[in-house]
Order: C-alpha cells, then sequence, then structure tokens
C-alpha cells in the first residue's frame, strides 16, 4: 500500500504535487474520508501521492487581465426562490441569498426605483463611517440593494464606506471562537456581507473588489462550525458573496479562488451545514467545475478527486434518506461534469454511487426532467445500466455534454 501511494496519477514515481491545502501557515479542515485501499487499488490511473496534503492553492495560474464581465443572473433556467425555504424568529432571511437565486427582493422589496429617495439612500451611506448610526444605516441599504441598481458603484466610491464594512466584519471575529455570535450580531453582520455581495455582483466594482482581495475577510465565518442558526446565517450569506463571483464565470474569479482555501471550506460546508448551504457550497463546487481550470485543477491528483468524491458520495446517500431536488440537481452536475476528465471518469465508474444507478430518486427526477437527463448522460458516459425507470434510448453520442459558455446549450440549465 505505501509503495502504491508513492505512485502519482500518471504512474511516475515521486510527484510532489500537493492536494488542496489551504494557506501557508494555516491548519487545513478535516479531511473528508478517503476511498478505501481495496477501492483505490481498482483506479489505477489516480494513485495518489504519498504524503500529499489536501488542496494546495494555485500560485501560479494565470489571469486574463479582462475588466469586463458578463451580466448573468444566477439561475440560468426557471425556478422557485430558494427565499421561501428560509424562515426564522430569529433572524431575517440571509440577505446575500436574494440576488443570488433569483429576482427576488430582500425586505424592502416593496419600494420600486422611483419610490427610493437618493439623498437619503446618500445620508445613509454617510452614517455607515460613524459606529453611532452604522447599524440603522446597514438595514436600510440592505433593504435598498435590490431596488439601486447603481448601489454598489455609490458604495465603493464614497470615502471611508468599505473600510467600514470591513471593520463590521472583522469585530465579529472574536465572537466565533469561542463560538459567542448571537442574533442581533448575525443579523447585523449579515447586513454588512449583503452590501459587500453588491459590491461583487456588479461590473463596475467585481474586479476592484476582487484585485483588494475582500472575499479572504469572509473566509474564518466558512471555517465555523457551530450549527446554531446565527453562525448558519452567517456562514450563508458569506457563501452568498462568494456565489456573486462565481455566477459571472470569469475565469479571473475562478483563478482567484483556486490560490485560496475555497475548495476545502466548500467541501466540508456540503458535509454539515444545512440544506440551503450545503445547496450554494455545492454551486460554487459546481462553478469551479465546468472551468477548464479549475477541473484540471481539481483531477490534478488522486487526493483532490478522492476529496470531492467523497463528499459528493456522502450527500447522495444523506439525499436518499432526506431529498432535494435541489441539492441533486448540483451533486449529479458536479459528477457530470467530473466525468469529462478522462481519469475521473475510470474512477467514478468504481465508486459512483449505487443511488444514482437504481431507482432510489425515480421519484424526484419525474419532476426534474434537466436532473433526469443529466443523470442519465452521466450513467452513458460511463458505460453504466441506466437505472429501471429510465427511458433506454439514450445513445453514447447524446450523453457527452460540453459547456458552450458564454452561450450555453438552450436545453441545459444551471438553475437553482
Amino acid at each position: 500500500a505505501e509503495r502504491e501511494r508513492e505512485i502519482s496519477w500518471n504512474g511516475t514515481e515521486n510527484s510532489t504535487v500537493p492536494n488542496f491545502v489551504p494557506w501557508k501557515n494555516r491548519q487545513s479542515p478535516p479531511a473528508a474520508k478517503r476511498l478505501s485501499p481495496a477501492t483505490s487499488e481498482k483506479m489505477n490511473p489516480f494513485q495518489s501521492v504519498s504524503g500529499a496534503p489536501s488542496f494546495t492553492p494555485l500560485t501560479s495560474a494565470a489571469t486574463s487581465g479582462s475588466s469586463a464581465y458578463p451580466s448573468t443572473s444566477w439561475a440560468e433556467g426557471s425556478g422557485s426562490s430558494l427565499k421561501d425555504l428560509v424562515s426564522s424568529p430569529v433572524a431575517a432571511t440571509p440577505p446575500s441569498t436574494h440576488s443570488i437565486f433569483g429576482s427576488v427582493g430582500g425586505s424592502g422589496g416593496k419600494n420600486t426605483p422611483g419610490t427610493v429617495d437618493r439623498d437619503q439612500v446618500f445620508q445613509w451611506i454617510q452614517e455607515l463611517t460613524s459606529p453611532s448610526t452604522r447599524e440603522h444605516a446597514l438595514i436600510e441599504l440592505s433593504r435598498k440593494r435590490e431596488v439601486l441598481p447603481d448601489l454598489a458603484p455609490m458604495l465603493w466610491h464614497s470615502f471611508g464606506t468599505m473600510a467600514a464594512l470591513l471593520q463590521e466584519i472583522v469585530m465579529i471575529y472574536p465572537v466565533i471562537n469561542p463560538p459567542t455570535l448571537t442574533a442581533q450580531q448575525s443579523n447585523r453582520v449579515c447586513n454588512a456581507l449583503a452590501l459587500l455581495q453588491c459590491v461583487a455582483s456588479h461590473p463596475e466594482t467585481r474586479t476592484t473588489f476582487l484585485n483588494a482581495h475582500i472575499p479572504l475577510f469572509l473566509y474564518p465565518f466558512l471555517h465555523t462550525v457551530s450549527k446554531s442558526r446565527p453562525f448558519e446565517y452567517l456562514r450563508l450569506t458569506s457563501l452568498g458573496v462568494v456565489g456573486a463571483l462565481v455566477k459571472t464565470d470569469e475565469q479571473d474569479v475562478i483563478n482567484f479562488l483556486l490560490t485560496t482555501e475555497i475548495i476545502p471550506l466548500c467541501l466540508r460546508i456540503m458535509e454539515s451545514g444545512s440544506e440551503l448551504s450545503k445547496t450554494v457550497a455545492t454551486f460554487i463546487l459546481q462553478k469551479i467545475l465546468l472551468d477548464e481550470t479549475g477541473l484540471s485543477y481539481i483531477c490534478q491528483t488522486f487526493e483532490r478527486f478522492s476529496h470531492v468524491s467523497t463528499v459528493l458520495s456522502k450527500m447522495v446517500q444523506t439525499l436518499s434518506n432526506e431529498p432535494s431536488s435541489r441539492l441533486l440537481k448540483h451533486v449529479v452536475r458536479c459528477y457530470l461534469r467530473l466525468s469529462d476528465n478522462p481519469r475521473a471518469k475510470e474512477a467514478l465508474r468504481q465508486c459512483l454511487p449505487v443511488q444514482l444507478q437504481d431507482a432510489t430518486f425515480s421519484s424526484v427526477l419525474k419532476e426534474d426532467g434537466t436532473t433526469k437527463k443529466w443523470l442519465l448522460q452521466l450513467l452513458s458516459s460511463l458505460g453504466l445500466e441506466l437505472p429501471p425507470t429510465s427511458s433506454p434510448t439514450i445513445t453514447s453520442s447524446s450523453s457527452t455534454f460540453t459547456d458552450n459558455r458564454p452561450h450555453p446549450s438552450p436545453n441545459v440549465h444551471i438553475s437553482q
């Protein structure tokens, strides 16, 4: 077994390619359980690297330097909003999830652009720089962000505003370890994060937002493991900021994220978070996989592939007991994209969950044609037997999925 683990994915000795590892001098999140030695032995192309840690950032990623970002929505297909899934007597619906999962307004959704008092908006922005008036200004601006299309440039270019928002984030660090975050503190920082998401979503401010490495300030929130509602909303809203970046399919965004620990953080949340957090985290992983650089990075070593595959497998097992069509769609799409890599395709023939090969999800797939199509494409591509309820007419020629971004096939929708 030790000798086999010294063999790289390409079958060469002494490979030094590491695995998903967070920033230097920071402790890596606990890795998911690896595949069994027996399974690993069957997957010759994916023998792991000896002593390789988990998920190393891509430090040599080339950047395109482009500052033009397409204005695309998170959901390319139709579907209901995730807003209805979140309700709480403690805190309002996490503001960051609204604009990500559809054109849903925040708590100020009753307003229209014609009723917004811009002078009042500028007054609220000015009040952000004063600690005594900041909390009220955060509430009001987070309510108006959906009806003010130019709020992001107003926030970014106003003096002291971004520093005030970052101060709100840093002030929460002491209460996340030990976990003493209260509902009021969570609401306040989530309002600040909602404004950061607004800046991350706007094409005029997204590049500078990314160049300033502001998303890194949110990673300590994603490291939290407390399952209390204030912490769950904190993680969910932080994921929303990252989701606002990846939804544009920009190469610069993917390159930046691969230099950070976002993949292991998402994998941890996919294992233990709430359904809504799992959905956002899986979507982020999906968007990374849909990028050629992201797919190559994750499939570069067996340990990286094994980490992702193991977490996806656990999610499938959970979904078999607690079905969620929205989450299942993202999981199946991740598997389908992994199968585009030749070595991952060979490994998936050995480790694809049996629940995806039988009729476990037949009732869910009846109501979701897109997910059913992706699953049939996946099984056909891997040369596996189709589920009993599936149509046997699918052929290998129709199983090859390609993303022609920025103009994807009209028959394939990446929806919420």
